[in-house]
């Protein structure tokens, strides 16, 4: 993957984004059925987790979607096949609010969201004998980053390796990479068209949790954050939650073998902001390569497939279980 180049029919960061998430093929088999399980959280809400296979002795990949992400996104899809052509059981539990159905407590899910993550995984591991293995994407890969890295030493009983794609792990640079120009019209709209919805919807079924008018008037994901993700999850604003929340300056303190996936040319986090191999610990691999887009990577003749990426990051990972 570190050599990575996109088909010559889609070239550019902005294409080779959006084009795979639309068009390209996800899965060589049929269409995938998932099996949902709701799991209790400790403070009375739901997580719904969406598995794929039975074995509880073969590995387990466990998978953390991104923002407004589910097991309907292209790369859950095109992950899951892979796991079932080579034998691996498949989980994604889906973060607060995005299986479908509104969370129950007065809060969401963020990208430095550890803690859950951590629960998540502990929850996989009590209904799955085999070894773990756990890919985030975007938002989910900074959590996932964030979790091993506050795990430390103690990351190994639960997961044997973990991947990060396109994850801004500098959640100030990303933000404010996403807020300016052609992102800000594309990718920043179609974002809050779903989270500002979602967000009133929990504004009314937990009145006075923040200002209304507020979060009609953001415009971009800073000032939402401001509004609803920062103050909702603990923190002071927006710059306390993205400096907190960033996976970028512990990379050094991460104890499993860690990947973490950037290309180059992805429109939301600019490269940078991308660490160097000086920068990270030993068990971190730094794959940037120069084409891909943000969780794009497609392959083969037009309209293509997105079956390169998890063909490469399951590769990687199955080498260190």
């Amino acid at each position: 993957m570190q050599q990575y180049r996109s088909p010559r029919w889609l070239p550019g960061g902005n294409a080779q984004t959006i084009w795979p998430a639309l068009f390209g093929q996800r899965h060589r088999g049929p269409r995938i059925a998932f099996r949902r399980e709701r799991w209790t959280t400790p403070d009375a809400d739901f997580i719904d987790a969406d598995w794929l296979g039975e074995d509880t002795t073969a590995p387990l990949l466990v998978m953390f979607h991104g923002l407004e992400g589910s097991t309907r996104s292209h790369y859950a899809q095109a992950f899951a096949d892979w796991a079932r052509r080579h034998g691996w059981r498949f989980v994604m539990p889906h973060f607060r609010g995005c299986s479908g159905e509104l969370n129950l407590a007065p809060r969401a899910y963020h990208s430095g969201d550890f803690e859950e993550i951590g629960w998540m995984l502990g929850q996989a591991k009590l209904r799955h004998a085999g070894p773990i293995a756990a890919v985030g994407v975007s938002l989910g890969g900074n959590a996932l980053l964030r979790w091993a890295e506050e795990a430390g030493g103690t990351a190994s009983a639960t997961a044997k390796a973990v991947a990060a794609i396109s994850s801004p792990i500098d959640l100030a640079a990303g933000g404010h990479a996403i807020g300016r120009g052609f992102n800000r019209l594309v990718y920043t709209r179609m974002f809050l068209r779903t989270m500002k919805p979602r967000a009133l919807a929990k504004l009314a079924q937990h009145p006075g949790l923040f200002s209304r008018e507020k979060l009609l008037a953001a415009r971009d994901l800073y000032e939402f954050d401001n509004v609803f993700t920062a103050p909702l999850h603990g923190f002071r604003d927006t710059d306390d939650y993205w400096a907190r929340g960033s996976a970028k300056p512990h990379l050094a303190r991460i104890h499993i073998p860690a990947l973490v996936l950037n290309a180059l040319n992805d429109p939301f986090v600019p490269g940078s902001s991308l660490p160097r191999a000086h920068e990270v610990g030993e068990r971190v691999t730094l794959w940037q390569p120069t084409h891909g887009g943000h969780v794009g990577f497609p392959g083969g003749r037009w309209p293509g497939h997105v079956m390169t990426l998890p063909e490469q990051v399951m590769g990687w990972l199955a080498r260190h279980l």
